[in-house]
């Protein structure tokens, strides 16, 4: 499987659209009444709290990206997290990678592999679930851990009047996720929904032009695109030599987790992105399930370092420094997300060899 350069172009055009689409939700209050009815409904409980705020973030990761969960509603889910913040943050920042394994559409690295499947958008995320209900749970469980004395005392948050869900924002979310299920061109119902929902909240005045040329980070996408080209330029020369060699052509189980694993490592030391590029024409020769594996390792494992993911950096700019650090993000990611890692592959293993 390789990429042109128009194909590149429009996946990076995607992630502008759904980016526009995100911030145009942010403007019109939508994430913001999320969160509200997060807090209310988990008053003085805040174990549960950190529950509803994980299935939240899993949610919003599946349909608009683990790039809005990661800087737009993890600045939101903070306000109702009281003493817990830092677990609230790193859960955010955890779940928006590895929830985004469950569409092809969460996540630039499965849109770069989703051709490559051979799958329809539904069989996908249906092959797909098992793994992302357990990795979600956990991550869930870990940050659970992690910060058990800070649960134990976080105090219950002030009761505030929870503002209604603005119901056109959500239903455009709807329609665009409907869209995209269709089979049709990607870019189409997202850049559908971005116009919309960015000229209605722009009549509404509750965005501005600048808030939305900001939120699309044009240089930003024409970098991701220069260095995708250059990636699958030099995965044509003598410098991708070899590796082939690391990536198991079996869909055993053991084939699976070492599929999952190198690639966890190679996101971790060139970015989860062109990693993709230059692993998925040999996962991609193996068979479907071993590129759906591939793309545990690349999301789930982005959770390892900083470099992992370009989620994890726009994260760490919208969230505060006194409330998260580089430090626990490590500590954390370095001792469980190869295990996270596994147990995924493994879900997929076992559920592919039922239903395939």
């Amino acid at each position: 499987m390789s990429h042109d350069f128009f194909s590149l172009t429009a996946i990076v055009g995607f992630l502008v659209a759904m980016m526009i689409l995100a911030r145009a939700c942010a403007d019109e209050g939508l994430f913001e009444a999320w969160g509200a009815v997060v807090a209310r409904s988990t008053i003085a409980a805040p174990v549960r709290r950190l529950v509803f705020a994980v299935v939240l973030a899993a949610v919003v990761t599946a349909a608009l990206t683990l790039h809005a969960t990661a800087l737009l509603l993890a600045p939101v889910l903070l306000l109702a997290a009281r003493r817990a913040r830092r677990a609230t943050a790193l859960a955010a920042v955890r779940v928006a990678n590895t929830g985004s394994i469950l569409l092809p559409v969460s996540n630039i690295t499965n849109l770069l592999a989703f051709a490559a499947t051979g799958l329809a958008f539904v069989q996908f995320a249906w092959l797909m679930l098992p793994a992302w209900a357990v990795g979600v749970a956990a991550e869930l469980a870990v940050v659970r851990f992690w910060f058990r004395r800070d649960l134990a005392d976080d105090p219950a948050p002030d009761v505030v009047e929870a503002p209604s869900v603005p119901l056109f924002p959500s239903a455009v979310v709807v329609v665009v996720v409907l869209g995209l299920a269709s089979g049709a061109e990607l870019w189409v119902p997202a850049a559908a929904g971005a116009i919309l929902l960015g000229g209605y909240a722009l009549v509404r005045g509750t965005t501005t032009w600048r808030d939305l040329y900001e939120a699309a980070n044009l240089p930003l996408a024409a970098l991701v695109l220069v260095w995708a080209l250059v990636v699958v330029w030099l995965g044509g020369t003598q410098a991708a030599d070899g590796i082939d060699d690391y990536v198991p052509s079996g869909d055993g189980l053991v084939a699976l987790v070492v599929t999952a694993l190198v690639a966890m490592v190679a996101a971790n030391l060139i970015n989860n992105m062109p990693a993709a590029l230059l692993l998925l024409p040999v996962a991609a020769a193996a068979g479907p399930v071993n590129v759906l594996a591939l793309l545990i390792g690349l999301n789930v494992g982005a959770n390892l370092t900083a470099i992992g993911s370009l989620a994890n950096l726009l994260w760490r700019r919208s969230i505060p420094r006194d409330v998260a650090s580089w430090f626990t993000f490590h500590a954390a990611g370095l001792v469980t997300t190869p295990v996270v890692v596994v147990l995924c592959t493994t879900a997929l293993w076992g559920w592919t060899s039922l239903v395939r």
